[in-house]
Order: C-alpha cells, then sequence, then structure tokens
C-alpha cells in the first residue's frame, strides 16, 4: 500500500486559487506542493489523510469554493485524489541577500501555509526583522531560520491589536474569516502597512464588509503579488519581496 496520496485539480469553472494539472503530495505527516485556497487545501489534506488511514485508493471530489468552505471565489474545482505519481510545485530558491543600507524593515507574516513559507524561503534576513505566527504550532515547518521570530497565538487578531504599527503585514491564513478578522484588528491599531492574499472577489466582498465596520479598505492591498509571474506560491512570494526590497532600496536612497 502506498504511503502517499496525490491529488490533482482536473477541472475548474469559475475563479479559483490555482490552475488545472496543479498537484500536491500528501502522506500522514507531511505535505510538498499545494492546490491553494487555504480552507480547500485543508480539506483536501484531510480528506487524502482519511483515505490513507481507511486503505482506501481513489475518489473524486468537485468542491464548490464557497460559504460551506468559507471563501468567495465563486468557483469549483475538480480533485482527482490517487496513489498515481503527479509533479509539485518545486521548493522556492533563495535569492542572492541584497545589500540594505539602514535599520531592517520588520515584517509580519500571518499565516504559516505554502505562501508563508515560500516567503520565508524568498524574505532575506538581511533586510527584514520577520515574525511569523499562526494559530497552531503544528502548522510551521520543524526546520525555521534562526533569525525568524515564530510565534504561535491561538487568536491571532487579538494579537494584531498588539502588533507593531510601522511594521509590514502580510496576510495569508487558510482561513477567510481569520483574514477578514486580521485585516479589522490591524486597521483598528493603526498599521500603516497591510497586504492581503485573494482574488478580486475576495477583496470587493471584504471591502464591503470592512467599510460597514467603519474601517478604511484603502488601506489594504489586495490582490499581492505580480498576476505576470504566476500563482505558485514561490512566484506570489518573489512578487511580493521584490516590492519590498525596491520600495525599501528607494527609501534608503532618498
Amino acid at each position: 500500500m502506498s504511503d502517499a496520496i496525490f491529488i490533482e485539480i482536473t477541472a475548474t469553472r469559475g475563479s479559483t486559487p490555482r490552475d488545472v494539472g496543479t498537484a500536491m503530495k500528501v502522506t500522514a505527516q507531511d505535505i510538498a506542493g499545494t492546490i491553494g485556497g487555504g480552507a480547500l487545501e485543508h480539506q483536501a489534506i484531510l480528506t487524502a489523510r482519511q483515505m490513507l488511514a481507511q486503505g482506501r485508493s481513489a475518489q473524486t471530489l468537485k468542491i464548490p469554493l464557497g460559504p460551506n468552505l468559507g471563501q468567495c471565489c465563486g468557483g469549483a474545482v475538480t480533485l482527482q485524489f490517487s496513489h498515481q505519481e503527479r509533479q509539485t510545485d518545486p521548493q522556492p530558491v533563495p535569492p542572492p541577500a541584497p545589500v540594505m543600507s539602514g535599520p531592517k524593515r520588520q515584517l509580519w507574516l500571518w499565516g504559516a501555509g505554502h505562501v508563508g513559507r515560500a516567503m520565508i524561503a524568498t524574505a532575506p534576513t538581511t533586510a527584514f526583522d520577520i515574525t511569523w505566527v499562526d494559530e497552531d504550532s503544528g502548522r510551521f515547518p520543524a526546520s525555521v531560520p534562526d533569525a525568524v521570530t515564530v510565534v504561535p497565538a491561538r487568536d491571532m487578531p487579538r494579537l494584531a491589536l498588539l502588533a507593531p504599527q510601522d511594521a509590514h503585514h502580510l496576510i495569508f491564513t487558510y482561513s477567510h474569516d481569520i483574514d477578514l478578522a486580521l485585516c479589522a484588528a490591524l486597521l483598528t491599531r493603526g498599521a500603516t502597512r497591510i497586504e492581503l492574499i485573494g482574488s478580486d472577489t475576495k477583496w470587493a466582498r471584504f471591502s464591503k464588509r470592512l467599510a460597514a465596520m467603519g474601517l478604511d479598505p484603502l488601506q489594504i492591498t489586495c490582490p499581492i503579488g505580480d498576476k505576470a509571474l504566476g500563482k505558485r506560491p514561490s512566484d506570489i512570494a518573489q512578487g511580493v519581496v521584490t516590492t519590498l526590497l525596491n520600495d525599501a532600496q528607494s527609501k534608503a536612497n532618498a
């Protein structure tokens, strides 16, 4: 019996976080690659591990990315679960560390999923003082660079109300509800730089809900990254880090 289940996106409809052909590998203790979508992936991993525990070899699921998942992409994906090996995303390669002048910039990462991990692999600790937050200590990888401060926090929005206002905050948790609560908490805190992962549909809904709370959604950047680079976590991280480094260098040269 195989000790891994491969999950492949075989069909999509409407707005989806990843494209057809994207795959990930799930074992009882580890994962590789990502199909994206936060709650979608969380559910898919649980399904794959149930299959491993029960000795099942294959199944297909069509999953709407709607309220039942706590997501608002509005599309749907078809997932094929099997023991048949599929190619997953390559591990991101850290870029050469830049030579930066001035103090390090504080960077707070909210969420220890694949985008958070790609950010850790991409953002140079010579330029950033990184704090990495997630609600579950088990979501962090076994090995984290010594220069990164890991903070397990069961109530992340409560922590956000105490987070540094001048830090750059990047939000990419597995839950849209947590994402929204973090946005609201950081706006209430008066944080000056907030970025949120998500689709245009997600941001349109978040904007309305934040405005209804009496908060200014224009203080938040969403979507993040450079669409021209692609949808992989490493692509998103590369786009975000490049923008942050360019901005930091511009301010240092001013």
